[in-house]
């Protein structure tokens, strides 16, 4: 990345689950958004050991600039995580060969799923809340090959033999939307990305909540606890 990168970690025993912030890509987010508070019986009880990196999306899917650079950013945020924070991580559960849960709400629920769908060595297991998948809406509808390789919905029904093979062996996504205010654009891409991971036979489980529930951390507690007790 070429500077230091903030990273908030929670809890002493446990499991690792990694967070992927949102549209602001701090590392915070999840402490003064009072999701840490609301999984803090997963901590207590030593369940989970919760890591939250800041991400560099203000340079990518948000940012400005031709599609390479900004894609280039991704990579090296990609390389980050695989090379620098995941070692980390295992040495600091001491365990080597540790497997990584992702998780995240919004933009963070797509860095959550392509770490998953790309990675499922490493990461076998997502939660991705109120995502949007189709990474080429962040570019104006452009794409490249950069972008291909890292918008679900384009390369996700491409998927056949031996990667995809790879992919139902070892990974399964829980994907969540309410269908309450601000989830719409939410809604039709984790239908989409749902009917996908079907056809592909992709280990998964898909849940729309209701119409009270909405875009925002009051419902993101909520799920993040139901689900995140489920996995660990």
């Amino acid at each position: 990345m070429g500077r230091k990168v903030h990273l908030w970690c929670f809890g002493e025993v446990g499991r690792p689950l990694i967070v992927f912030p949102s549209n602001a890509g701090v590392a915070h987010e999840w402490q003064r958004s009072g999701m840490i508070d609301a999984l803090a019986p997963l901590l207590s009880e030593g369940r989970v050991k919760i890591y939250c990196p800041e991400t560099n999306v203000s340079q990518t899917f948000s940012g400005r600039g031709s599609l390479d650079e900004r894609m280039a950013q991704h990579h090296a945020y990609e390389r980050f995580v695989l090379e620098t924070l995941v070692p980390f991580i295992r040495s600091d559960c001491q365990s080597p060969e540790a497997p990584m849960v992702a998780t995240g709400c919004s933009v963070g629920a797509l860095y959550a799923s392509l770490f998953v769908l790309k990675h499922p060595e490493t990461f076998p297991q997502a939660l991705c809340l109120s995502g949007r998948y189709r990474t080429s809406r962040f570019f104006d509808g452009a794409s490249n090959t950069e972008v291909y390789y890292n918008d679900p919905l384009a390369f996700l029904p491409n998927l056949e033999g031996a990667p995809l093979a790879r992919v139902r062996r070892q990974a399964h996504l829980t994907v969540i939307v309410g269908r309450g205010a601000h989830e719409d654009g939410c809604i039709s891409e984790t239908a989409e990305l749902g009917t996908w991971l079907q056809r592909k036979q992709i280990p998964h489980h898909v849940a729309f909540w209701g119409r009270d529930s909405g875009h925002s951390y009051t419902w993101w507690r909520k799920q993040a606890f139901q689900y995140l007790n489920q996995i660990f």
